[in-house]
């Protein structure tokens, strides 16, 4: 096994995302289990960059760890009074938590070890990426989106954009004091 800089990166990102992950579940203060939150959304993004998936690495930061991370912390703020600082954040059932997790990482560990990924060429997801259409660049992306050429996603991606004004502006409507 070569060690490279990227072989090197995806161990620092990995134990950073581990590390984060484990402090999200395990920390009593819930504020500090936020923050450790924006920090496994970031360590992912990393993954992303690393797989040249930029553009999902960019939404991942965008999406989940300024907006998402920033309502998951207005929330924490604004119903803390209600929760009480005593309680424990085990419960009485952590052999069910236990038995569903090995399930879990069981059915990962099969699928992963049968997939066709992982018994191909190490090159295999190089040479996917750029048999998918040019590959998944942010330049690829823009093309099909905007490109009158190409099949356009203009149409579906407007429609999306109007769906979530009408979100916004209905929350406004339901969330106003009168």
């Amino acid at each position: 096994m070569s060690l490279n800089i990227a072989t090197v990166a995806f161990y620092v990102i990995a134990i950073v995302l581990v590390g984060s992950s484990l402090a999200v579940v395990m920390l009593r203060n819930i504020v500090h289990a936020a923050l450790f939150l924006a920090v496994v959304f970031g360590a992912a993004a990393g993954v992303y960059v690393l797989l040249n998936a930029e553009f999902i690495a960019i939404v991942q930061v965008l999406i989940y760890a300024g907006a998402v991370t920033i309502l998951v912390l207005f929330a924490i703020m604004l119903t803390q009074n209600a929760m009480s600082r005593t309680s424990s954040p085990f419960s009485g059932q952590a052999w069910l938590a236990a038995i569903i997790s090995v399930a879990l990482a069981a059915g990962l560990i099969f699928t992963v070890g049968s997939s066709q990924m992982a018994l191909a060429s190490p090159n295999a997801s190089a040479n996917l990426a750029n048999a998918i259409n040019g590959g998944g660049t942010v330049a690829r992306i823009g093309q099909l989106l905007y490109s009158p050429f190409d099949y356009s996603y203009v149409l579906p991606f407007e429609i999306a954009s109007v769906v979530l004004l009408v979100a916004i502006i209905g929350a406004i409507v339901i969330g106003r004091e009168e």
